[in-house]
């Protein structure tokens, strides 16, 4: 499985980003993909994850935030609302064998390349 991120940028406190993660996958529909993220000397962290029914968020994103995925074309989606600078961080999409909304880093096996998203105050 290759994973590809893409649509970071550089954007003020308040505005939105979409970011995209398209996935080459025989069997896309069941993989469990989840975004982290990792600012500068900081651990990567969760952000959100989906299955094929559920979502998961991490606490600081619930309700800015939003996954999607489209699984006729392989795609998942981060909507990012109301960006503060704290969401400063390389955006990293990842990809697990598994049906649930695992937030555990070490249980996502296929990742793509990070994408920068910069909120300046």
């Amino acid at each position: 499985v290759q994973l590809q991120a893409s649509g970071g940028g550089l954007v003020q406190t308040g505005d939105s980003l979409r970011l995209s993660c398209v996935a080459s996958a025989r069997t896309f529909s069941a993989l469990a993909v989840a975004w982290f993220r990792q600012a500068p000397g900081q651990e990567r962290e969760f952000v959100a994850a989906i299955s094929r029914s559920f979502t998961n968020y991490e606490d600081s994103v619930k309700g800015r935030f939003t996954i999607s995925r489209d699984n006729t074309n392989n795609m998942v989606y981060l909507q990012m609302n109301n960006l503060k600078p704290e969401d400063t961080a390389v955006y990293y999409c990842a990809a697990a064998q598994t049906l649930s909304v695992t937030r555990t880093r070490s249980q996502y096996r296929y990742w793509g390349q990070g994408t920068q998203v910069t909120v300046s105050s």
